[in-house]
C-alpha cells in the first residue's frame, strides 16, 4: 500500500479550489448571507424577463429577489411575491417597475420608493406596478411614425 504524496497534495488543492469557487458563487449571487426577509406581492400587467430568482433593486442596490411568479386566471395578470431583505423599510405609496439593465441587458424588479412615513408589513401587495415595456413594440411604433398621439 504506497502512497503518492504528489497525488494527495493535487487532489487536495483540486478539492480546496472546488470549495472556494462554491463559496465565492454563493456570496457573488446573493445565495449566502442574504439572511431572513420579508414578502411583499404585486401583480404586474408584463412580467416580460422576469423569473423567480431576478434580483429586486432599490437606489440601484440588490435588496430582494423575486420568490414566486403566477398568472392570475380571473385577471390575466402576473401575480409575484418578492423578498425583500429584513431591515429594509419601504414606504407603502412606493411603486414597483419592471426596469431594464440596459439595451443588451437583463430585466429585473426595481422599487421606486415614495415619501409616506408608514411602512409595508409583510405580505401586504404593492399596488402601484408599471410592468416591463416591449423594445421590440417601441422600435416598431418609432418606425412606423406612430407618435400615440390621437388628431
Amino acid at each position: 500500500m504506497s502512497e503518492n504524496t504528489t497525488e494527495v497534495l493535487v487532489g487536495g488543492a483540486v478539492l480546496a479550489a472546488a470549495v472556494a469557487f462554491v463559496l465565492y458563487t454563493g456570496q457573488a449571487t446573493g445565495f449566502a448571507g442574504q439572511g431572513a426577509g420579508y414578502p411583499l406581492s404585486a401583480s404586474f400587467r408584463s412580467l416580460e424577463g422576469v423569473t423567480v430568482g431576478t434580483d429586486v433593486r432599490l437606489a440601484g442596490v440588490k435588496v430582494g429577489t423575486v420568490t414566486g411568479v403566477t398568472l392570475n386566471p380571473e385577471t390575466y395578470r402576473a401575480d409575484t411575491t418578492l423578498s425583500v431583505v429584513s431591515g429594509v423599510e419601504i414606504p407603502d405609496d412606493s411603486a414597483v417597475i419592471v426596469s431594464q439593465e440596459g439595451l443588451l441587458g437583463g430585466n429585473f424588479v426595481e422599487i421606486m420608493p415614495g415619501g409616506s412615513p408608514f411602512f409595508y408589513e409583510e405580505g401586504d401587495e404593492i399596488l402601484d406596478t408599471q410592468g416591463s415595456v416591449s423594445l421590440i413594440s417601441l422600435l416598431l411604433k418609432f418606425v412606423a411614425g406612430d407618435s400615440g398621439a390621437s388628431e
